[in-house]
Order: structure tokens, then sequence, then C-alpha cells
């Protein structure tokens, strides 16, 4: 058994998106609050409770899943009790395909309902049967349930839902529901109460976060959301993700550039540079558009680090196409792009479309851009060398910081920075001023002393966090792992669903 001082434990492996990292973290506040406590790192499926959220975006997420799920039936069947969830956009989707395909699985449950995963797992122990219950609309804002913070000092705030675009090559809103906001004050509410925890800085979520305000049809919503969290005393940083450029309004960039505390960073996925393309992929602006909005942004904020996604190999991208694509991306200049191979998402228009790419053509494609993108990263870091920067100390971000004797955080713009580690001691969400010394593709160095060290009430939280779950009965021990080692990340990670 994997019960720990009578205590049964759990594991939530996450797929996909910031909105899946953000549920994943109700999820185990959930089941904390039902009596589970965290299996320790590397349990790799040993633990009561295995919760697996899940993403639809990508063409292979359920062999993905379904591998995943074959793996865990042995050790299912060795281990009376153990029990199996599959939730997020896959379980959404398929529903009843899971437990057909995957017997052994004890719940499934959907995008809208994440808040019954404790319920269905105690009907399905006692009724001795699979349960399965997907909500149609949302029951409960993610935001609103129990939560197990990966951060003592960062957190993500959702502040709306659901997406009322209708891209060709996007699933999600068929998963997700059409766009609802939740009240400002809520939300507000929410960030002063994290704030009062610890917290220094928060990233606002949404599917089409500056669309915000749609419900009740007030078009300055997000920018006024923006300056409201300028007022909150103590919140150092306010990020936001995933933006539509459709909806980027001159008060939007306003309200950043007039707003200390929102920082000069900012993710908006441009996908193609081709306006027949973008046509195609049902996106509601052009090259021309884009870039205008990037100019107004640099204009405003010069500092500005912007990063975007972009698909190579849409259905009927042609040469000529893809070569603006390029163009746009030497125009725009971006820190950095997640770039995608477009693969089929099963339920979208995009893959029943003629005129699908082959394969080696895309991949072809692809390498070009990445190389295009990786001089341009680099060029654009090195404009960094000599500066002096305010870096957020992280954690787990430095996968090489244990052999180098070096720390890593944040600049401002979300910059990674490697620094060297100070003779006094420094604890994530702390502030350390440093010079950068070094640019690389991907992160920055600062090789020489740091100029100062700010202890933060952060650090305070992270502290007292460690300190107490260090404190708990030896085997649970749910602490962050320290400074220096890698953190785990969501498998196939990106800023939004990649489809903004």
């Amino acid at each position: 058994m994997s019960e720990v001082e009578g205590l049964k434990t759990y594991e939530v492996r996450t797929y996909g998106c910031q909105m899946n990292v953000h549920d994943s973290e109700r999820l185990s506040g959930l089941l904390e609050g039902a009596g589970y406590v965290r299996a320790p790192e590397g349990a790799d499926g040993d633990a009561d409770v295995v919760v697996f959220n899940t993403c639809a975006v990508r063409e292979n997420a359920d062999n993905k899943l379904y591998g995943n799920l074959g793996r865990l039936a042995p050790m299912k069947t060795k281990r009376p009790g153990m029990q199996i969830a599959v939730g997020g956009c896959l379980a959404q989707k398929d529903r009843d395909t899971i437990v057909k395909r995957a017997p052994w699985v004890d719940v499934v449950f959907g995008t809208h309902n994440i808040g019954k995963l404790p319920v269905l797992l105690e009907r399905a122990r006692i009724q001795e049967e699979a349960q399965i219950e997907i909500a149609e609309s949302l029951e409960a804002f993610p935001s609103t349930l129990p939560t197990r913070r990966e951060s003592a000092y960062a957190a993500w705030v959702s502040i709306s839902v659901g997406c009322n675009n209708t891209c060709t090559f996007c699933i999600v809103p068929a998963l997700r529901g059409k766009e609802k906001d939740r009240r400002t004050g809520d939300i507000l509410a929410e960030i002063e109460a994290l704030v009062a925890e610890g917290v220094s800085e928060i990233t606002l979520l949404g599917q089409n976060v500056n669309a915000y305000g749609s419900d009740i049809g007030d078009r300055e919503a997000f920018s006024k959301l923006l300056r409201a969290c300028g007022k909150i005393e103590g919140l150092e940083r306010v990020r936001f993700t995933s933006p539509h450029p459709r909806d980027f309004t001159d008060d939007v960039i306003a309200a950043m550039a007039e707003t200390p505390n929102v920082m000069p960073q900012l993710h908006m996925p441009m996908q193609s540079g081709s306006d027949t393309i973008l046509k195609a992929m049902r996106r509601s602006y052009r090259q021309e558009r884009f870039l205008g909005i990037i100019e107004k942004v640099r204009a405003a904020m010069p500092d500005a680090a912007i990063s975007t996604d972009i698909i190579v190999g849409f259905p009927g991208e042609t040469e000529e196409d893809f070569q603006q694509t390029m163009h746009a991306v030497r125009q725009a200049r971006f820190a950095n792009a997640f770039t995608f191979q477009y693969s089929k998402r099963p339920g979208t228009p995009a893959a029943e479309m003629e005129g699908q790419i082959p394969k080696e053509v895309v991949q072809e494609r692809y390498m070009r851009l990445s190389a295009l993108q990786e001089e341009i990263s680099w060029d654009e870091n090195k404009k960094q060398v000599g500066r002096t920067l305010e870096v957020m100390v992280a954690e787990g971000e430095g996968r090489k910081d244990g052999a180098t004797h070096r720390l890593s955080g944040r600049a401002p713009d979300n910059r990674l920075v490697h620094f060297t580690k100070p003779d006094e001691d420094v604890r994530p969400g702390d502030v350390v001023t440093v010079e950068i010394t070094y640019a690389a593709p991907h992160h920055l160095l600062a090789e020489g002393a740091p100029l100062s060290v700010r202890r933060t009430r952060s650090g305070d939280a992270w502290e007292k966090r460690t300190a107490a779950e260090a404190a708990k009965p030896a085997g649970v021990m749910l602490g962050l792992p320290g400074i220096g080692a890698l953190a785990p990340l969501p498998a196939a990670s990106a800023p939004g669903c990649g489809c903004d």
C-alpha cells in the first residue's frame, strides 16, 4: 500500500496549457481537502489515486493517455483499492470512450465539473463501478475551489473560461464552452487574499483573456481590471495570458504602460503571417493589424518582451504563405516563439480541409522558422547585456544551478536569468538586483556578485511553507523541491492552449 501513516496518497498528472495547470492545483486542493496527501516525487503511479488532467489539442493526445493508462493497469490489479480518474479536455470530448477502451478507469469528469472529483471517487468506491459525469456548462470557476498551489510566491487567477472564437484548428471552444466572465469584485478579492498569504506575482488566465467583459458589454473591462490590480498593495508583478489580437485595444496598451506592477511582457499568438492562411484559420485579423499592435506596444513600452505562437504547415499553406510568416517574424522581433507543426485535431474543421501538407514539407519549414527565431531571440537577448535587472528568485527553473552554484529567476519581462549565488541566504520569492553579463538564445547570465538582495514577504511565505511541510510525517513530504532542482513541467505546456 502507498498509504502513509494511515493517509491515502494521490498523484495528478497534467497535460496541456496553463488553464490545465491551474485546474490541477485545484484538483490537488480538493483531494487534500478530502484527506489525501500528495505522493512523494517520482511516485510514477504508486499512489492510491492517480488523476490524469488531459489535453485534446494535439492529434496524439489520446494515444498518450491510453498508453499511460495501460501502464497503470497491472499496477491497479496488484493494488486493491487503487483508483484512476481522467478529467480535462480529452475527457470532455471522449466521455464514454475512455471507459470502453480502459475499463479499469474509475472516474471520468469534464472541464466544467472538476469540483466533483472527491464525490465521484467515493461513489465509484462504494458502487464498485465507473462513474462518468460530464457537465455541459460551468459549475464553478476553478479559482473558487480549494487549491494546493505549486508556488508560495506566484499564483494563477482565472478571470474567464471558454472562448467565443471559431478558429478552424481549435477544439477548445467545444470543450470549454462559450466565454463566461467572473465578477471583477471576486477576482480582486481573490488576488487580495493571495497577496495576504505572501503571493507577490499573479497571472490572469483566460482562453481569450483580453475579451474579458464581453458578458456585460464593457470593452474596456480588461484594462480597468489591470489598473485595479495596480492598486493592490503588496502585489509586485501582474501578467496575463493569452490575449487575442482581435480584442487587443489601445486602452489595454495604455493600462499596461501606466500601471507599474503590470509587467512589460506580452504573449500574443500570431499563428501565421499569411493573410490567406489567417482567413482559412478563421482568425479575425491580418498581418498588418498584428504588426501594428506590436508597433504600438513597443512605442508605449520600449523594453517589452513579446512572444507568440505560430503554426507551420496549416492546410493549404504554400511556400509564399510560409514566407509571409517568416517576414512577419523578422518584423515583429519576438523574444521567443512557441512554434508548432500543424497536426490534425479531431473534431476541428481544419482536419477535414483539402491541401493537407506532407509531413516532410512541414518539418522542413518548421526547421527554417525555428532557426530564424533562434537567431532573433539571441540578438534580442544580447541587447540585455549591461542592463541592471530586478530578478524574482524562482524555484526549479535552473537545470544546472546545483553544478554551477547559481540561482535562477525571472526578470520583469519574464526572461530567465541565471545569476551567481550571493553570500547571504536567498529564498524563492525574494528579489535580487543583478547586472547582465552574457546572453544566450533562451536565457541571460549575471556572472558577477548580485548588487543587492531584497528579502520579501513571498520569501517569508516560502520559508514558512517549506518548514511546515518538512515537519510532516516521514514519507509524506509535500514540500517543494529545493532551489536549483528541476520542477516537473506539464507535458507540451505552452501559454494558453496554443489556439488564441
